[in-house]
């Protein structure tokens, strides 16, 4: 009897590790792809990413631990911290992607930038799903429309579903034919239209109004914010398993 105990505790533990194996970071299953699912970062460098209107990245941006970090002072010229945005422009997408950031963070993931001269920022043009710390960012995580998963001074949820900084938090976004879904750590906190009358109305409200060219675009790039300067210096924040499903 209890030789035959044993052999179901030897048993067990030969196959834990084959069940309980975690998928690694920036890779995908035989499943995601053959669902049509494409990394926008394999976890090594920075191929398929620059800085908004550059052809490189800014020095602040870096790869560390397989993950893409932002690490920066708030004295450091914007050049060093600009925008990353993807090579390849999208239309319609689900995108997903981890972010993880220290406290006081305020960043964001922006879709459908558009590049070219006559707009200075990623948010001339791109619609902005929130990162901002659930504790410090101030007045970002106080105000509703600026909260981590809102969309930017736009549409907000009534529930934060954000980690405590120093946690990982899942975005995904999905945007197909103008109807757009935001999902933070598996809730959604988004469900809208773009680009109908209701939104022109919502959009003609805010600041964005004196933007001409936000959220005109129905094809653009996937942008990671550099964050503004608040909070003290440092890692400011780092993203990880980014990926992109076409639609």
């Amino acid at each position: 009897m209890k030789l035959r105990i044993l052999g179901f505790v030897l048993a067990g533990c030969m196959a834990l590790p084959v069940t309980a194996l975690a998928q690694a970071p920036n890779t995908l299953t035989a499943q995601e792809q053959k669902d049509g699912w494409k990394l926008l970062f394999d976890g090594r460098d920075l191929q398929g990413w620059h800085s908004y209107q550059e052809t490189g990245t800014g020095k602040d941006w870096s790869v560390v631990d397989g993950r893409i970090q932002l690490n920066k002072s708030n004295l450091d010229p914007h050049q060093d911290y600009a925008d990353l945005v993807t090579d390849g422009e999208y239309t319609n997408f689900d995108l997903k992607l981890e972010w993880m950031a220290n406290p006081c963070i305020d960043s964001g993931v922006m879709f459908y930038v558009h590049e070219s001269p006559e707009y200075h920022n990623t948010y001339n043009t791109g619609v902005e799903m929130q990162i901002a710390d659930l504790a410090c960012t101030v007045p970002d995580s106080r105000n509703l429309y600026e909260r981590s998963g809102d969309i930017f001074d736009l549409i907000s949820d009534n529930v934060e579903w954000v980690n405590p900084a120093g946690e990982w938090n899942q975005f995904e976004i999905i945007a197909d034919h103008g109807h757009l879904q935001l999902f933070q750590n598996g809730h959604k906190v988004i469900d809208t239209q773009l680009w109908d009358t209701a939104w022109n109305k919502l959009v003609a409200g805010t600041k964005f109004a004196r933007m001409p060219g936000f959220a005109k675009y129905h094809t653009g790039h996937i942008s990671l914010q550099g964050t503004e300067p608040k909070g003290a210096p440092g890692e400011k924040i780092a993203f990880r398993n980014i990926m992109i499903k076409p639609l």
